[in-house]
């Protein structure tokens, strides 16, 4: 398949080929399994409800470090950024129409991703109208270069009535396997409730922190009773949560749940709620993909842990 702007997959390779040197080799970025006492070098999974298909805990959102071009030099990082997904056992990437080029560019990488690349691919349609919707979605499929795509969710609640028949049907012909909505602020929780009551849904994406926790009062007990997969979104909350604890020690108890950094830790506080399924940090960078990717494994938190966590960002 032809790329929007030109590039081929020759020329793709070409412009990764001096990085990819970079990356393969350089100690900084090298991505080291874990030890016999994690289980394995693959991350934890949780069962999406609706099917018992394993999903690993970790995975990568592509807003802001996917929209890049080919000849940037932040564009010649991802590579190195989903081999320390793959290596870890991580599959999810999420995108979305509204995230530039993101979409396009995470096509580009995996169409030459050797081996065939192990991604669980999720995307959103993001447009008001029927044939709008769908000729989005089908421009995803383009830019993605897949004739299916495992997660198609309805991006901030955005005519989701005109949408969701859609997706039905595209289900149930198999072009998608699992249906979904998104939001990311409070003030959208009760229309994303009485959504979840009404309808039967494969997977929700919402905003959840360490310094975000609305969720827990009625959103996550819904979706653990209503049998909905969760993907949590800005997981460092509003970018400041890491910023507020990065010059503050690590609770002594740290190393006990295989946790050597404030990213793993604010993950770890997530995935320790038993209605979540998958966190989705973003980034470009290869180092913090293979941080955040550490969060899936180990022990999870105790109840004592998480809340000793709530009052040090209190």
């Amino acid at each position: 398949m032809s790329h929007t702007d030109g590039y081929t997959r020759r020329q793709l390779l070409t412009l990764l080929a001096g990085a990819s040197a970079v990356f393969t080799f350089d100690p900084a970025f090298a991505v080291s399994a874990p030890s016999t006492e994690t289980g394995g070098k693959n991350m934890l999974t949780r069962s999406i409800p609706s099917s018992n298909e394993p999903l690993p805990i970790v995975g990568l959102g592509t807003y802001r470090g996917f929209d890049v071009e080919p000849s940037s030099a932040a564009y010649k990082q991802l590579p190195a950024v989903l081999r320390a997904l793959f290596e870890k056992g991580g599959t999810v990437i999420d995108s979305s129409p509204m995230y530039g080029r993101a979409e396009q560019t995470t096509g580009e990488l995996l169409s030459i991703h050797e081996p065939r690349s192990p991604a669980f691919l999720a995307t959103k349609v993001w447009t008001r109208g029927r044939e709008e919707g769908i000729a989005q979605m089908e421009q995803s499929f383009k830019l993605l270069q897949t004739d299916r795509i495992d997660l198609m969710q309805i991006h901030n609640l955005l005519d989701w009535q005109t949408h969701l028949p859609t997706l039905r049907e595209w289900k149930q012909e198999g072009r998608i396997r699992y249906i979904g909505i998104t939001h990311y602020t409070a003030s959208a929780y009760d229309e994303v409730e009485a959504v979840l009551k009404a309808e039967p849904l494969d997977f929700l994406q919402i905003n959840y922190a360490l310094d975000d926790r609305g969720v827990e009062k009625r959103i996550l007990p819904l979706c653990r009773e209503r049998g909905v997969a969760v993907i949590c979104n800005r997981p460092f909350g509003g970018g400041g949560l890491l910023a507020r604890l990065k010059d503050k020690p690590l609770p002594r108890w740290a190393a006990d749940v295989r946790v050597n950094s404030w990213p793993q830790m604010a993950l770890k506080f997530l995935l320790a709620h038993s209605a979540v399924t998958c966190v989705i940090p973003g980034t470009g960078n290869p180092r913090y993909m293979a941080d955040n990717a550490g969060a899936g494994f180990g022990p999870m938190l105790t109840g004592a842990q998480r809340e000793q966590l709530i009052d040090i960002v209190k």
